[in-house]
């Protein structure tokens, strides 16, 4: 049972995706400030986006799904490109906006990588949608249940193997790339932001689903 609430894919917004994001991150690949890391970092983008080509003759998902996608690549792509802890948001945010929020809020730790762990539970969970709908199609909550599992479970298994690169390459490289800046409670706290971002983003799609029912079966 498909969504109905979005457009279906053509060839070309997927396409047009890749291309941009191709930009994005050949940009971004020049002289990242820890080329090591960049690497590790990659390694998701390595396996996610050849992935992401391969299956799209096999399973199409919604122009959203692949938008939202885009998105949280290209935020990936910053962080490794910058390391995670060292992205200069406050730096960005003072010259764009005249606004520091480190002092106005009295921030001590870099939240980039919080910000992007919140953002791949909210912008995964479409995608989650039309694989669950397509592959293990059900009704109700199981369906939104299934979608949230499915993305907080990505999140989980990537800080296990965060652990486990730390633990193989260790030194600076391991500290560039666990980012954790001190805070022995990191890893639960970006799978609670994961999960916090998906239930977000499958309780809005659910209610866009609820009223686009409701409209089509209005008299």
């Amino acid at each position: 049972m498909a969504s109905a609430s979005f457009p279906a894919s053509t060839r070309a917004v997927p396409a047009a995706l890749l291309v941009a994001y191709g930009v994005v991150w050949g940009a971004l690949a020049i002289a990242p400030k820890h080329r090591a890391d960049w690497w590790l970092e990659n390694v998701l983008v390595f396996v996610a986006i050849p992935l992401l080509v391969w299956a799209s003759s096999r399973l199409r998902l919604r122009n959203v799904s692949y938008v939202a996608l885009f998105v949280f690549f290209v935020f990936h792509a910053i962080g490794s490109h910058y390391t995670y802890s060292e992205v200069p948001i406050d730096a960005w945010c003072q010259a764009w906006f005249g606004f520091s929020p480190d002092a106005a809020f009295g921030v001590e730790r870099n939240h980039y990588d919080r910000l992007v762990h919140f953002l791949y539970g909210l912008l995964a969970i479409p995608a989650a949608l039309d694989i669950v709908d397509a592959r293990a199609p059900t009704t109700r909550l199981w369906r939104w249940l299934l979608a949230v599992g499915f993305v907080t479970s990505h999140s989980l298994l990537y800080e296990l193997i965060e652990w486990g690169a730390a633990v193989v390459f260790g030194g600076d490289l391991r500290m560039a790339f666990l980012g954790t800046q001190g805070d022995v409670w990191d890893a639960q706290k970006d799978m609670a932001l994961a999960l916090l971002g998906s239930v977000i983003a499958a309780t809005v799609l659910s209610l866009a689903r609820t009223e686009a029912s409701g409209r089509r079966g209005m008299p």
